[in-house]
């Protein structure tokens, strides 16, 4: 199947501010409430009050440009809206005909892949300490082991954008480089600053393979 290319998304200041219009990016995924069937919006990008979308549904995909109006988008029979950038409603609406689907929005592969790796650190201003390693993530599934002051922990998490939550614990990063650990200690939360640990170099090992 051909996908449409992404480029660069182009939305304008004011509509920025007043609508949060870069919440509409990204690949939705949800049901139809009527049958259950599932539907998938994916919003490419965003130019000058048109949108390159493709619209999943009956198991055959349309393709096109879509027009964007605040914080909602219409694409022929179909409108999505969305204010959060998490949850959106979908209405697809011809005549009397009307159907509803609640979408989620996909955590991205590049988010999930920046997550994978070992975390750690401490804070000087709570005395809080954390270790958080992310070992594989599969959709929203990842395997995680935490110690959290001094108490091992290992489980499948959960992932959602760039943060996975495990228990009363969970660890969010931007760059893939440097995160927070948010945690419950009692009735405190506390925040950890963390950074991911490099990988052994393996470069003394290649020297020694090439002496």
């Amino acid at each position: 199947m051909t996908t449409i290319s992404s480029s660069t998304s182009q939305i304008s200041p004011a509509d920025e501010r007043a609508y949060h219009q870069s919440n509409l990016l990204g690949d939705w995924k949800g049901t139809w409430k009527s049958n259950g069937q599932p539907v998938e919006f994916k919003v490419v990008n965003i130019r000058a009050g048109k949108a390159l979308v493709e619209y999943t549904h009956n198991g055959h995909t349309e393709r096109g440009l879509a027009d964007v109006s605040g914080n909602s988008i219409t694409f022929g029979d179909v409108t999505i809206a969305t204010r959060n950038g998490s949850v959106a409603a979908m209405e697809f609406s011809v005549g009397t005909a009307k159907m509803t689907a609640i979408l989620n929005k996909q955590a991205s592969t590049a988010d999930q892949n920046q997550l994978v790796g070992s975390w750690s650190g401490s804070s000087k201003t709570n005395g809080q300490s954390a270790y958080f390693q992310v070992k594989s993530v599969n959709g929203r599934d990842a395997v995680v082991t935490t110690i959290i002051n001094g108490r091992t922990q290992q489980g499948t998490g959960t992932v959602y954008k760039n943060t996975v939550m495990f228990g009363k614990a969970q660890i969010t990063s931007n760059d893939g480089q440097t995160g927070n650990v948010i945690v419950e200690v009692g009735r405190n939360t506390y925040s950890i600053p963390v950074t991911k640990q490099k990988p052994a170099s393996s470069s003394s090992s290649l020297v020694n393979k090439l002496a």
